[in-house]
């Protein structure tokens, strides 16, 4: 779960059309940090969902194949 998170981040770094110095700049995260986001590292927790909020990402649940969610009577 994890690693897809951090490859979704990396993505939306990747792709944001920004600098990582102006991510920085804007979300308060260390270049660095964000340096070995995108060249396969990891993050704090509180660091991901800063830059969860940043890109607009949310987490939601999964939703498994031939599971009844308590809907059907």
């Amino acid at each position: 779960m994890a690693t897809m998170i951090v490859e979704t981040i990396k993505q939306a770094i990747e792709h944001s059309g920004k600098t990582r110095a102006e991510i920085g700049r804007e979300t308060g995260v260390d270049v660095a940090v964000l340096w070995k986001l995108v060249h396969g590292g990891t993050a704090s927790v509180q660091t991901l969902d800063t830059l969860c909020g940043y890109f607009g990402l949310e987490l939601r649940p999964k939703r498994r194949k031939g599971k009844s969610r308590g809907n059907d009577r």
